[in-house]
């Protein structure tokens, strides 16, 4: 009997963070089963312990540069319930404002950078082609333009109230250190006009490119990226999808909400198991437990994803957002939609929103009130912040003494959410794709990483390599390109 075949897609790409999927196969050459492995250590909660509270938003948007924004939003809102403090309005808004700059930018990025090029390139593209340069050879450079604008809009709005566009410093405990001025204000409005055009533009070009090829529409509603999981996400009062704040609603397969919670009652709703092949852990559905990598309403693995929240949510909160929630339900058949390639059309529907609400929340009279901090007098206690980062729902526990120092840190971050999901696409699509005597092609390859580019993933998220290193190898060649000299690191 021959010896198990073993494919190794390693590293796998368009991305954040480090992965590889191992594929084992049997003597018939059949997919005998899938592994989605990170080999990253998680260390983030060890070393903020003993650390001052009020420090969380400021260490832990370190984690990533891709996405500190969400992490300095969760960890504010963790440390305004570890003191017990409500902020004002104004610092709501101004938080909100800035978090929608984030996501219209970040949204921007995956679906251009790092999902488009399998839409619009051709998941069977050349490898050279098959990233953004090749989408902006074929869609022309005024196109590529706008991209570039659209994320220089983002992260100007991070900046004005953030501090900086990387890594924001403003969120406190109680609000923010600083508020805008009427000229950034009126700035800001008018960069939300523009992004609400971009955001149409980037819809009609999914619809045109994508909706409009028939082989990639039965990509998208075919079985091999569909698992019919529980979903959840963050709603405001009206159940409508919101990014910074309200309930996470909870809904099963066949889009029945089982409940909502707030953020100080996650561990009612979520729990968290280890696997001994992987640094990352797997999240479930606590109330329906653990049956393993399956899907069905018997399984308590769960999605967070932008097709997640739309399938928890009752709707959108801004108007041009939910005819396009309206359009996305009609078009694939109604509530819910298990399809995972339909995130990407999900993901752009987020970013209109996030372009409307940059409008609204510059509109506000109240925006640039000086009252944007209140003074937390309270003793410190524990405290949970959940906000939606652009891949999932964030969660931020934490506990302190009496002295505001940590002595307990908890977070699930939204690719940890998408774990069990994403391992399961991974499976389904390599089970379909690869059968015995069939050659296995780059392009095949592709199309199985496609099943977890969906979920937007972010292992620098998700998992943290202690002491902060990775293996590296360099070449020097000379001028001929014979190399002459290689250098590693194997830390």
């Amino acid at each position: 009997m021959e010896a198990t075949r073993r494919i190794t897609i390693d590293p796998i790409t368009r991305l954040e963070g480090h992965g590889k999927i191992e594929i084992f196969l049997d003597e018939e050459g059949e997919v005998a089963n899938t592994y989605f492995q990170i080999p990253e250590l998680r260390g983030f909660e060890r070393f903020c312990v003993g650390r001052p509270v009020e420090e969380m938003p400021l260490l832990t948007n370190r984690i990533c540069g891709v996405c500190p924004e969400a992490h300095h939003m969760a960890a504010a809102k963790a440390a305004d319930a570890v003191y017990g403090v409500d902020p004002p309005r104004t610092a709501k808004l101004l938080r909100e404002l800035l978090y929608s700059g984030f996501y219209f930018a970040d949204h921007t990025t995956h679906f251009y950078a790092l999902a488009g090029p399998d839409f619009v390139m051709g998941p069977d593209a050349p490898v050279a082609e098959r990233n953004i340069l090749g989408i902006i050879h074929k869609v022309g450079l005024e196109t590529g333009g706008k991209v570039i604008k659209a994320r220089k809009v983002g992260h100007t709005i991070v900046e004005m109230i953030g501090g900086r566009k990387v890594h924001p410093c403003t969120s406190i405990p109680g609000g923010l250190t600083k508020g805008i001025t009427e000229e950034q204000r009126a700035e800001i409005k008018a960069m939300g006009k523009w992004a609400i055009e971009f955001a149409q533009f980037s819809l009609k070009l999914f619809s045109d490119i994508v909706l409009g090829n028939k082989d990639y529409l039965d990509l998208i509603l075919g079985e091999t990226y569909t698992d019919r999981t529980h979903y959840i996400g963050l709603v405001d009062e009206q159940n409508r999808v919101n990014f910074y704040d309200g309930l996470v609603s909870v809904v099963d397969p066949e889009g029945k909400r089982l409940g909502k919670y707030a953020p100080n009652e996650y561990t009612e709703w979520i729990a968290e198991r280890a696997e001994p092949w992987t640094y990352l852990k797997f999240t479930y559905l606590k109330k329906v437990g653990w049956k393993g990598l399956v899907d069905g309403k018997d399984s308590g693995v769960y999605c967070a994803t932008p097709l997640s929240r739309l399938n928890a949510a009752d709707g959108m909160a801004t108007p041009r957002a939910q005819e396009e929630y309206e359009r996305f339900y009609s078009t694939l058949g109604g509530k819910p939609v298990h399809q995972r390639l339909a995130t990407h059309w999900a993901r752009l529907i987020e970013l209109l929103y996030a372009a409307e609400r940059i409008v609204e929340l510059a509109t506000d009279p109240e925006i640039t009130s000086d009252n944007f901090h209140t003074v937390p007098t309270a003793t410190p206690r524990e405290g949970v912040g959940i906000v939606e980062a652009p891949r999932g729902t964030l969660t931020h526990h934490y506990i302190t003494d009496e002295r505001g120092l940590l002595t307990k840190v908890n977070l699930i971050v939204g690719t940890t959410n998408n774990y069990a999901p994403m391992a399961m696409s991974i499976r389904k699509a390599a089970k379909t794709l690869i059968h015995k005597g069939a050659i296995v092609t780059e392009g095949m390859l592709n199309r199985i990483e496609m099943a977890f580019r969906a979920y937007d993933p972010c292992f620098g998220c998700a998992t943290h390599s202690l002491p902060g290193e990775m293996p590296l190898e360099v070449t020097v060649r000379d001028f001929r390109g014979e190399p002459v000299q290689v250098l590693r690191r194997n830390c």
